[in-house]
């Protein structure tokens, strides 16, 4: 069987790594639009499924690969933040989460190109950051690290230091909600990771 992660998220490819899982990358480069009024959890499914369904499409008939979507998204005061444009983007994303809780939503798709079977799921993470100090904010986003991670924060490197309490998958929060995704495997396609 033939695996294939459809992005280019060191994050997610990090997380298949360490449980051994043999898979290649193929990231999807197309667009992602946001949908006004849109809810986080339908995004991060059909951006997910947008992903698998792209790289999906390339896959030669006949042969059997699984293709693994996700899309990460934060979400805060029913508004999605995603990546941060810039760094005053940043700032008030950081801002915004300071001494709150936000919600991290993961959607993930699978495609099993032989039968064309699909299936998508979504997890949610609530995270509470402690206050933030300005200068805080501001020496975090001179390290680099907001600027290409959903909500401008990562969880697994120098963020994690603003994070004082988590609730649900903290693989969701790094971006591949592992256990459903292994049960996805396991319960929809007769797959076993383990």
């Amino acid at each position: 069987m033939r695996f294939i992660l459809a992005s280019a998220s060191p994050r997610r490819r990090e997380i298949l790594e360490n449980i051994s899982l043999d898979f290649e990358i193929i990231a999807d480069e197309s667009e992602e639009i946001m949908i006004e009024g849109e809810k986080p959890y339908d995004t991060v499914k059909r951006l997910a499924m947008q992903k698998a369904k792209n790289i999906a499409a390339g896959i030669e008939s006949g042969e059997n690969t699984i293709v693994i979507g996700a899309d990460t998204v934060v979400s805060i005061d029913g508004k999605i933040l995603g990546k941060p444009n810039d760094e005053i983007e940043a700032k008030d994303m950081l801002l915004t989460l300071s001494g709150r809780i936000n919600t991290v939503y993961t959607g993930l798709a699978v495609i099993e190109t032989q039968s064309g079977k699909e299936v998508s799921d979504f997890v949610s993470t609530g995270v509470k950051f402690r206050n933030l100090s300005e200068k805080e904010i501001e020496n975090y986003i001179r390290s680099g690290e907001p600027m290409d991670k959903a909500g401008a924060y990562g969880i697994q490197k120098i963020g994690g230091l603003f994070v004082e309490s988590i609730n649900g998958d903290y693989f969701n929060v790094v971006g591949l909600p592992l256990c459903r995704l292994g049960e996805i495997l396991s319960e929809e396609f007769g797959i076993n990771l383990i």
